[in-house]
């Protein structure tokens, strides 16, 4: 009995314990962060801004009129078509017509679906840049944002990238809300603590993000067989020695699924790529400094929590069905949702300004704890016998559901 007993506290208590790491973290970073100074620039060197797309009618007029309202000057846009279904590489033509006055947009047309890997690529060797940007099609970027992209990069030549701070825009559904709470209270506070604790970040974020020139050339661009790139180019920039920074003030809006069943799709792909990337670079589990192995066994732990906690959530509905009753520990789960409360109060209190919060979202904490956590759960799991079924998937793309 005592080994289920260890089993049953792990799971109680792992996210508890991670929580904690995050939150204590996430302040110290805070605090070196107000210690900071840019460095300013003499010329504005030739930024590149990649925008792959594939069946994105709805959103890339946006994307791109965000992009002509910046307050950097020195930039090209780059539009990169994935064999897009729709009427996506008209609109990118109509694009380029209508910006032709102010800055230069090249489009890429590609004649077969590749995969967002295969068409960052593409606009990399159609670039001039200096620095290279990436942003999906459904980004609306900050009016700052490329401006401290690159006063980040200049302020250390060994950066390769520097990754930027997604806010979830589409608010109008419970679904939409919790996701927000998600990209203000657990990724942001993850990167945060991660930047403090280990000097680097797990991945960057592919809805926008830096790179350097040179730090691309050195990994030969993105690997067009995996199916989550910006993770997967991440630790390759790592196995180069390149350095990768989190700057939360490069802030782009994003739209994200409103609807659970792809919400699930999307979560899969992000563990899997997780799982990607911890069997290509298995061997920094042994021959690596300290902060890579904490970030790939850090990844390994949080799957067999999830496994765990399958298993234990199997084993309370069986007992609940065979005795009508379920035995949960209170106080566990008071500590819990307090430790949530102030973990997404911090993140609330660190976007409030330029995220246009309203703390009336808070509310939902005690949804996110029960629910969110078993959308994440299933997400993992699945993923692991995904990759076990299929590990050779390929890095291809369908229509997404940005939850217009």
């Amino acid at each position: 009995m005592w080994f289920f007993e260890i089993i049953n506290d792990f799971v109680i208590g792992y996210p508890i314990f991670v929580s904690v790491i995050w939150i204590v973290g996430c302040i110290y970073e805070a605090i070196y962060r107000r210690k900071e100074i840019l460095p300013l620039y003499d010329k504005e060197p030739l930024v590149s801004i990649l925008v792959p797309a594939h069946n994105e009618h709805d959103t890339l007029w946006d994307a791109v009129e965000s992009i002509s309202n910046i307050h950097y000057k020195n930039f090209e846009v780059i539009l990169i078509d994935d064999k897009s279904d729709d009427d996506t590489l008209h609109i990118m033509y109509e694009i380029q017509k209508k910006y032709a006055d102010q800055f230069t947009v090249k489009v890429i047309p590609i004649e077969v679906n590749q995969g967002k890997a295969n068409a960052m690529n593409q606009g990399f060797a159609n670039s001039a840049g200096k620095y290279i940007m990436g942003i999906d099609s459904d980004s609306i970027i900050a009016k700052d944002s490329v401006s401290i992209m690159v006063r980040t990069l200049e302020s250390n030549s060994k950066l390769g990238a520097v990754a930027g701070k997604p806010v979830v825009r589409n608010r109008t559904t419970i679904l939409g809300r919790l996701q927000l709470l998600e990209y203000i209270g657990v990724i942001d506070i993850i990167k945060k603590a991660q930047s403090f604790l280990y000097g680097r970040v797990n991945t960057v974020s592919g809805v926008i993000v830096g790179f350097r020139r040179e730090a691309l050339k050195d990994v030969n661009g993105w690997d067009p067989k995996i199916i989550t790139e910006d993770i997967d180019i991440t630790w390759r920039l790592y196995r180069k020695n390149w350095k990768i920074k989190y700057q939360p003030s490069i802030i782009c809006w994003i739209l994200v699924p409103e609807n659970v069943r792809n919400l699930i799709k999307q979560r899969r792909r992000w563990a899997r790529g997780g799982m990607e990337v911890l069997v290509k670079n298995h061997d920094f589990l042994i021959h690596s400094d300290i902060t890579r192995k904490a970030l790939l066994y850090e990844t390994i732990i949080s799957n067999f929590w999830a496994v765990l906690t399958a298993l234990s959530t199997i084993s309370y509905l069986l007992n609940f069905l065979v005795d009508h009753e379920v035995q949960l520990d209170g106080d566990v789960l008071l500590i819990l949702i307090g430790i949530s409360f102030l973990q997404f109060g911090i993140g609330f209190w660190g976007s409030k300004e330029r995220a246009y919060l309203d703390f009336k979202d808070l509310l939902l904490i005690p949804i996110y704890v029960v629910y969110y956590w078993m959308i994440n759960l299933i997400s993992c799991i699945t993923a692991l016998v995904s990759f076990f079924l299929d590990p050779k998937q390929d890095g291809t793309w369908r229509s997404p559901d940005r939850g217009l």
